[in-house]
């Protein structure tokens, strides 16, 4: 009877077509839930070391003298803890995955004050009355 079992199997295979996603050609999309990688807009960060401490691996470092907020994404379990306890919220969870890395040391996300681009004054250009610039 095992045989029988088996052939609707193949059969069920053969007609449903291949159960994996054609990568190139179909790009997967992940669902709102999905828990991918930490976040943090540091510019918005107070750096008060409540995420750090949080952590239950230590993935996260602050260091509040040179303004840097650092994450090691091999460490982190993505749990959301340091999510959860960020005072100004400026950390998030992202549902995209990091990228994978061959290197121990390009698993180091690095953020600092410093690094961080100037906020951008608009400035008001004058135009003419034909929308010229």
């Amino acid at each position: 009877m095992k045989i029988f079992t088996m052939a609707k199997t193949v059969l069920r295979n053969l007609v449903k077509g291949p159960a994996t996603l054609m990568y190139p050609k179909r790009v997967r999309a992940f669902p709102a839930i999905t828990r991918g990688k930490i976040d943090n807009a540091v510019d918005k960060c107070i750096f008060c070391c409540l995420c750090s401490r949080r952590c239950p691996t230590y993935a996260i470092g602050v260091s509040k003298e040179n303004r840097e907020w650092t994450i090691d994404r091999l460490k982190c379990c993505i749990c959301n803890l340091c999510v959860e306890v960020c005072p100004v919220k400026c950390l998030s969870t992202d549902n995209q995955y990091a990228k994978p890395v061959t290197d121990r040391q390009l698993a180091m996300h690095r953020e600092s004050l410093t690094d961080a681009p100037p906020p951008e004054a608009e400035e008001v250009k004058p135009s003419n009355s034909r929308g010229e610039v």
